[in-house]
């Protein structure tokens, strides 16, 4: 990635405001003039994605929503398995991100993948229920988020499962082997994320827990590319849960 790019990229999430009437508009203000550059700047700064698409794995003849799933950048997390997915969605509601995963769809021949623009906290999908639902960064960008957790346990069917990597904080006291983050870390990461409407919550992985029944939880912290202080990193965390049966 050209450093023009990289430039253009941090002018539109540091100066550039943010408008629109609606989270649609908003996420197109916001991503509109940066959709061709978004694959290759955030591939360095959200990590973690092929790491949960390995962890869930592919099961022949399932279906798959991807919410939040923008350029359709985590289809190539599947690799050749994709062939053994009855159907693949990307919902996303900004229009220029899902363009850039259109042209990926033609260029690879998927016949079984199909963007949508739509809000992942009402799409239903053709089939009823889906055996995965993923939510690839894209938590702490839907307002109502905790309406899209409980829409992804409704569409899911039971035994399904749900993926989710995110920035987030702890919080102050948390249960059971949940880190504890300090106090500069809860109080600045929200702060400074809020500017480009993302919400880092401590309530994310409680009520993801409380929801499904927990696969498995990981907590990472990664730097921030071009944040100044360099050895200040952001937590991040992989959640894989199950809907009963």
């Amino acid at each position: 990635m050209s450093s023009f790019s990289d430039l253009r990229v941090l002018y539109n999430l540091t100066f550039r405001p943010v408008r629109g009437k609606n989270h649609a508009d908003r996420l197109e203000s916001f991503y509109g003039n940066q959709a061709d550059a978004y694959d290759s700047f955030r591939k360095r700064f959200l990590t973690g994605r092929e790491e949960l698409w390995h962890k869930i794995g592919v099961t022949q003849d399932a279906v798959w929503a991807d919410m939040g799933g923008g350029t359709g950048f985590n289809l190539q997390f599947f690799g050749d398995d994709i062939a053994k997915l009855k159907k693949v969605y990307v919902v996303d509601l900004a229009s220029s991100l899902l363009k850039m995963a259109d042209d990926k769809i033609k260029n690879n021949h998927w016949t079984n993948v199909e963007t949508v623009n739509a809000d992942a906290t009402i799409w239903e999908p053709a089939e009823g229920l889906v055996d995965v639902v993923t939510f690839s960064y894209s938590l702490t960008m839907i307002p109502d988020w905790f309406t899209a957790i409980d829409h992804a346990y409704k569409i899911l069917k039971p035994g399904g499962k749900i993926g989710v990597v995110d920035f987030y904080i702890s919080r102050k006291f948390p249960t059971g082997c949940k880190k504890r983050h300090g106090w500069l870390t809860r109080s600045f990461w929200p702060a400074w994320f809020s500017c480009d409407n993302i919400y880092p919550s401590c309530d994310h992985v409680p009520y993801l827990s409380r929801k499904f029944q927990e696969v498995e939880f990981i907590e990472r912290e990664d730097p921030i590319p071009y944040f100044p202080i360099f050895w200040w990193k952001m937590p991040r965390f992989v959640f894989i849960g199950k809907k009963p049966e």
